[in-house]
């Protein structure tokens, strides 16, 4: 079922995703690019993880251990690709590349991206039976929020490690806080 829901979840966002900014113009050169290519990696890999880590939660008794350990992936490939990204970049350039020029687009589009996703995993945490609905929650918000910034990276111009682990992170964070609100008022067994 959960493969099922992270299906709808994936054609919800896409169709999201087409329907209001789509991809850059410039997406099949980018794509020949570390920096860009390296959005996706982040973003897949938060997604995975807490994917892997939500269907734990969702199975009373079910070990969350290797999952939790899991979700510490994608923070750590971030921070290596931002201290890269420090050696690489003079100084007088970090606050450009971690401002860009898409912050405001960044922090509209990755919730909005994210709410049909992150009200499918909701929906689905109400047929499994988590012990902890909060925390199950913030990791459909986590997982929500990754699914959608995969998709918003394909239009994003800020290529920037410094961005991403910025904007990207704040607005992936905005996801799991409702998530985590939905878990406590909606998850419920």
């Amino acid at each position: 079922a959960w493969w099922l829901a992270a299906g709808a979840a994936a054609v919800i966002a896409a169709v999201v995703f087409l329907l209001t900014i789509g991809p850059r113009p410039d997406f099949m050169a980018a794509a020949h690019t570390m920096r860009f290519l390296s959005k996706f990696v982040f973003t897949i890999v938060l997604a995975v993880s807490a994917f892997a880590l939500i269907r734990a939660l969702s199975t009373p008794g079910a070990s969350t251990g290797r999952a939790m350990v899991g979700m510490a992936a994608a923070p750590v490939l971030v921070a290596v690709a931002v201290v890269l990204e420090l050696f690489m970049v003079p100084e007088a350039l970090w606050g450009t590349k971690m401002v860009g020029s898409n912050m405001m687009i960044c922090m509209a589009f990755i919730p909005l991206i994210g709410l049909g996703p992150l009200a499918i995993f909701l929906w689905m945490l109400r047929y499994g039976a988590p012990t902890r609905p909060v925390l199950a929650g913030a990791v459909a918000g986590l997982l929500a929020g990754g699914l959608a910034a995969t998709f918003y990276a394909a239009h994003c111009f800020d290529d920037s490690p410094l961005f991403v682990a910025t904007w990207y992170t704040i607005a992936i964070a905005a996801l799991a806080l409702l998530g985590a609100l939905g878990g406590r008022f909606f998850v419920r067994w």
